[in-house]
């Protein structure tokens, strides 16, 4: 059981703070006071890329200290982290653009800072994601977002399988030179659904292609696509879902009688008529009615 209190002055823990801080996806303007107030307060910023926050903070003229904290030394920086936040150091965790620890190692530093009783605390901003979400023109009341997908086509399409149920709007990140390939996967998982292809974020090119997934497929073929990518998906109808699901069901392909004999096999026949209707969607007089004619 862990409980955080944020913002309770009162309640000190002889501990630093692990600061989730924000940051612009591209345009400048998307700092928040609150996020340079943060990162000029804090003893230490620990950054994707230093080189790249390096521009951030001389911008705004920060002077905090910088450190390197990425996937390929996390293991071996992680823990000094760790150890500074536990001494009553606080830090804040960049990454290279928008909110650190989605699709990002900055989340096995916040797991390690709650183990270790360490408060982890947000300071949001800019993000990719629900950006393009938002300006795709697709529903926006359940979302799902499944990061960058699979690079080869067979991997990506047995990635995709359970997602086709999905009721919820998809959100996918993609890079420029794999976008075509992972429009095409998505089309033979899914078929041909609406999707808004979004790239350049906040910046001078930003832009949104919309349609259908094959529209989408053939407008990159004839424009080469240029810049980081979130795919946004729709997901299926609550009708279309339920159809799926029947269609996929152990006993799509056996009529009401084979269907109720299956259940035979475990249970008596008034339980295997309920059992059938329940599987069916239907009234389980219309169930006994059509196995007792047969």
């Amino acid at each position: 059981m862990n409980v955080q209190k944020s913002f309770n002055e009162g309640e000190t823990t002889g501990s630093g703070s692990l600061y989730l801080v924000a940051t612009p996806i591209g345009n400048l303007e998307d700092m928040t006071f609150r996020a340079i107030r943060i990162l000029r307060e804090v003893d230490l910023i620990a950054a994707e890329d230093t080189r790249q926050t390096r521009k951030l903070l001389t911008h705004y003229e920060i002077s905090t200290r910088t450190v390197s904290y990425h996937e390929h030394n996390k293991r071996a920086s992680g823990p000094e982290l760790i150890r500074m936040l536990s001494e009553g150091q606080s830090i804040a965790l960049v990454s290279d653009a928008g909110l650190p620890a989605i699709s990002d190692p900055g989340a096995d530093l916040a797991m390690e800072a709650i183990a270790n009783g360490i408060a982890v605390i947000p300071v949001p901003g800019a993000n990719a994601a629900l950006s393009a979400l938002i300006m795709s023109g697709l529903p926006t009341e359940r979302f799902l977002f499944a990061g960058f997908p699979p690079r080869e086509r067979k991997p990506l399409l047995k990635w995709l399988e359970p997602m086709k149920a999905q009721t919820a709007t998809l959100l996918f990140y993609e890079s420029p030179h794999r976008l075509i390939k992972t429009l095409e996967g998505l089309l033979e998982a899914f078929g041909d659904r609406p999707a808004s292809c979004v790239r350049e974020l906040t910046k001078k090119h930003e832009e949104a292609v919309r349609g259908l997934l094959s529209e989408c497929a053939a407008h990159f073929a004839q424009y080469p696509p240029l810049g980081e990518f979130c795919v946004v998906v729709k997901g299926l109808d609550e009708a279309e879902a339920e159809q799926q699901a029947i269609a996929e069901a152990w006993w799509a392909e056996l009529d009401l009688a084979a269907h109720v004999e299956k259940y035979e096999q475990q249970y008596d026949r008034k339980e295997a008529i309920k059992r059938t209707a329940l599987d069916r969607g239907m009234p389980k007089r219309d169930v006994y009615n059509a196995v007792n004619r047969a």
